[in-house]
């Protein structure tokens, strides 16, 4: 199951999967998220928190979750993992060449520090 929180004054979606992802959970991601985004255009920040990445319960539950990467990366201008899992590690490295947001990782229960680092403006130069 994959809970899904969108905080619509911020523009901050929160993922949090509780046991292996499925095709349905990126199918209802995408029924929270894309009406948003097609109203306001873009996310200003995308959390994934969880202790441990779950896995996929099958090939259609990871093509899903390509289809949801593909689909929005372009939507989002930072993403953060709040995780314990070496995953998170190796997302921030790889992911930042096939993802435009800005990515970054923090440990499980930094949901906090996950969030002000989204809100943060750029320093100016």
């Amino acid at each position: 199951m994959l809970s899904i929180t969108l905080d619509r004054e911020e523009a901050i979606v929160t993922l949090e999967p509780s046991g292996v992802l499925t095709e349905d959970d990126f199918k209802t991601a995408v029924k929270v998220i894309d009406p948003f985004i097609k109203q306001h255009g873009k996310l200003t920040g995308l959390i994934i928190e969880t202790k441990d990445f779950p896995g996929w319960k099958d090939f259609a539950a990871f093509t899903a979750h390509l289809k949801f990467i593909r689909n929005h990366h372009k939507k989002v201008k930072k993403l953060a993992f709040v995780t314990d899992s070496s995953i998170g590690d190796f997302a921030e490295k790889i992911g930042s060449h096939f993802v435009e947001a800005e990515v970054n990782t923090f440990p499980y229960g930094a949901h906090k520090e996950a969030r002000e680092w989204i809100l943060q403006k750029p320093q100016k130069m």
